[in-house]
């Protein structure tokens, strides 16, 4: 399929043209956009897709960090005045913390890079059947061009990216076919590791922590090009329940993922959140899982480790937010390999609150971090042998109106010259044991690399 490139224009207003497209899905769409920024975003029936870049935010080591949040909003303002009463979304994310070098793996990937895209595609909407599609392209017109002329070229523009997408193919994968070749693995040491736990579990008997989530990785060299819509089409297939993701802001770097939670959604004034934290494996037959179901809302190590979230979830809200409220009880989410407690936050935030100031207020969660937050923070620079990165931020998108959706990115991989890195991690709380917090990153690598396994690279 020939690449379909739209021109990046900086200057003038922005101008929408929009049109319904039958029978294409997200995977010809992103692939009209190989060689350009790319970025996928979908929960069950519901995703947009978008290519191409008409503006670009990011805050790079070295600046001031502390008001990354706030200078992504304000990018988002510069374009909400060059509307005329339309929203626009930028998409991306931020870095779990803020380092002041990178990791050659994250070059792409600073503290926070969002992306306000020439084009997007949108399926699942509740007012289109599942066929109809909603494609969009922004415009900004030349010099001199007005309003009439920029939007007959928009259109044309828009004809010609709509016969790319029907024409290319391109349509999503059945589900896992058969793999080839032999990929080389890499990961981290299980006794340093191991030992890294016993720390945690020193600290916590201490009272220096209360929980602390542990991270480890494991990199994957497949001994060929994988094609990262290819692990994408297969994360969907295979976990239609979590929320999977894939961020390409230059071509060969790409983060993917399929996280269970979301950090910070907020839609016409109400905020939206779930806790997740605790968790057992799903089990081979449903007489199973039920059992390690009722196994996991029985633990006391699980349900306080899971109570340490919502809490603090809670807690932080209160400041910024109305009518804040937890379900009384946990559930267990069940996902393809896993089974964690669940517990849905809602608030109503307060006047001048957007996702994102929700969302620096948020994050990390303890589901993700630790608790005290900054003794956590302390612990796992000093123990963690690796840069986090953008593993365990949030990762989404927000718009000129303030909504959004944020998740955490997990069980998520990281590509760099043939390279995935893997990240996975565990909450380790009095009471846990070393050998089962193995086991449990070793299930939470299994979404991507069962993923890159059926893309043909075992």
């Amino acid at each position: 399929m020939d690449r379909f490139h739209i021109p990046v224009l900086l200057e003038g207003d922005l101008l929408s043209v929009t049109r319904r497209v039958r029978g294409v899905g997200p995977r010809a769409f992103l692939t009209c956009g190989e060689g350009q920024a790319r970025g996928f975003w979908a929960r069950g029936r519901r995703w947009v897709a978008h290519i191409g870049v008409l503006q670009e935010t990011a805050v790079l080591p070295g600046d001031a960090a502390g008001d990354r949040f706030h200078a992504v909003w304000e990018a988002l303002e510069g374009v909400r005045a060059r509307l005329s009463g339309e929203k626009a979304r930028l998409y991306g994310g931020f870095s779990f913390r803020v380092d002041d070098q990178l990791d050659p793996v994250w070059n792409a990937f600073p503290p926070a890079r969002f992306i306000l895209p020439e084009a997007e595609l949108e399926g699942g909407r509740s007012d289109a059947t599942a066929e109809e599609l909603l494609l969009r392209v922004w415009v900004a017109p030349r010099e001199g061009e007005g309003p009439d002329a920029a939007r007959a070229r928009a259109e044309t523009r828009l004809d010609e990216l709509a016969q790319a997408v029907e024409s290319g193919g391109g349509g999503e994968s059945g589900g896992p076919r058969a793999p080839e070749g032999l990929s080389l693995r890499t990961e981290t040491d299980r006794a340093a590791w191991e030992a890294g736990v016993e720390g945690v579990l020193e600290a916590i008997a201490q009272g220096a922590v209360e929980k602390v989530v542990l991270a480890r990785t494991l990199d994957v060299t497949p001994p060929f090009r994988v094609d990262p819509l290819e692990i994408l089409d297969q994360l969907r297939w295979a976990n239609p329940m979590s929320h999977v993701f894939l961020f390409e802001p230059d071509p060969g770097a790409c983060l993917l993922g399929a996280a269970p939670e979301t950090i910070s959604t907020l839609r016409k004034g109400r905020f939206e959140a779930t806790a997740v934290a605790g968790s057992v494996p799903r089990g081979e037959t449903p007489e199973e899982q039920s059992f390690l179901a009722r196994q996991l809302l029985g633990s006391r190590k699980d349900r306080a480790e899971h109570r340490y979230t919502v809490e603090e979830m809670v807690r932080r809200l209160a400041g910024r937010a109305h009518d804040v409220e937890a379900e009384e009880e946990p559930h267990v989410l069940t996902l393809s390999r896993i089974q964690h407690l669940e517990t849905r936050v809602t608030a109503r935030p307060r006047s001048g609150e957007t996702v994102l100031s929700l969302l620096e207020e948020l994050h990390p969660t303890p589901a993700v971090c630790g608790l005290p937050r900054d003794a956590a923070l302390v612990f796992l620079r000093e123990v963690e042998p690796f840069q986090r990165g953008w593993y365990a931020g949030p990762v989404g998108w927000a718009d000129t109106e303030g909504d959004g959706v944020f998740v955490p990115a997990l069980r998520t991989a990281v590509s760099r010259e043939g390279v995935w890195r893997l990240f996975a991690g565990a909450g380790i709380v009095d009471g846990s044991d070393p050998g089962l917090e193995w086991e449990e990153t070793r299930i939470k690598f299994q979404p991507v690399l069962q993923a890159l396994a059926a893309s043909g690279a075992p």
